[in-house]
């Protein structure tokens, strides 16, 4: 059971990583806002669940709207800043966290919300003996499920070969003819449209309430650099094993479990500065 525990949690920071990663890779910008993307995304869940009574709509409307606020974030904030050092960026993005963090205060207030799962998600199942919550399998199905079809955008559509090629050279992208600047758009909204997902998928899950994003955003750059920067099945790797650590150190080391991440990032950085499958390896 800590284990199916553990995947799905995993899986979650999957998601979240992903687009971290996704942005990295692409725009080479460490972007600490990602947490509080993901925050907007349950957030956003709230209130749509809330007005249109369908989990299956909030759904659909929440990512899209957070990919819109990220796409506002990098024309109007980031794009400046691509040139710079990477503590501007990290400055920026960090004030961002901040005032996103203050806004749904002043929106939704500081207490904590709880969204129910989707009636047909709504129950438990045996397995093995044990009891498993529905929606928990749910979400073990659909974050391979989104895996797969990242990984299959990425390799064999025309919009994937773009990405990827901006990524390796984006001055070459731009001699070409790929609209540099339109295409580093997307990628930001794209990416931020995997973080409202991931927050949108986290709402039944738990109680959502302001710095949610900030515990996530810490969790996820773990993942990242343990699965190596850019890397996407270094994500998913970082992913599953920060997940099962959490969930076994909570039953077994509990006064350990909030140092155990840094522990494993330690030892990863000590062993393999770059990441256990990073693309510079």
């Amino acid at each position: 059971m800590n284990f199916l525990n553990g995947v799905s949690l995993g899986m979650l920071l999957f998601l979240i990583s992903i687009g971290l990663t996704i942005i990295f890779g692409v725009l080479g910008v460490l972007n600490f806002a990602h947490g509080s993307l993901y925050m907007l995304g349950a957030y956003f869940c709230f209130q749509a669940v809330s007005l249109y009574q369908n989990f299956w709509v909030a759904m659909i409307l929440s990512p899209f709207i957070v990919a819109v606020v990220g796409g506002i974030i990098e024309m109007s904030l980031l794009r400046p800043v691509y040139g710079r050092d990477v503590s501007f960026q990290l400055l920026l993005t960090f004030g961002v966290l901040l005032v996103l963090d203050d806004a749904v205060r002043l929106i939704w207030g500081s207490g904590y919300h709880i969204v129910d799962p989707p009636e047909a998600l709504n129950g438990i199942v045996h397995v093995y003996g044990f009891t498993y919550p529905v929606y928990s399998l749910f979400i073990l199905f659909i974050g391979p499920l989104i895996g797969l079809g990242l990984w299959g955008f990425f390799r064999l559509t025309l919009w994937g070969k773009k990405i990827r090629a901006a990524s390796m050279d984006r001055e070459m992208a731009a001699g070409v003819g790929i609209n540099v600047n339109r295409l580093f758009t997307g990628v930001f909204m794209f990416g931020a449209w995997l973080a409202g997902i991931g927050g949108t998928l986290a709402a039944p899950l738990r109680a959502i309430g302001p710095s949610m994003g900030e515990k996530i955003i810490i969790e996820s750059f773990i993942v990242v650099v343990i699965g190596g920067l850019g890397s996407f099945p270094g994500a998913f790797v970082g992913a599953m094993v920060l997940g099962v650590i959490n969930a076994y150190g909570a039953q077994y080391l509990p006064k350990a479990t909030m140092a155990l991440p840094y522990i494993l990032l330690a030892i990863i950085l000590l062993t393999k500065p770059r990441g256990l499958l990073s693309r510079e390896a």
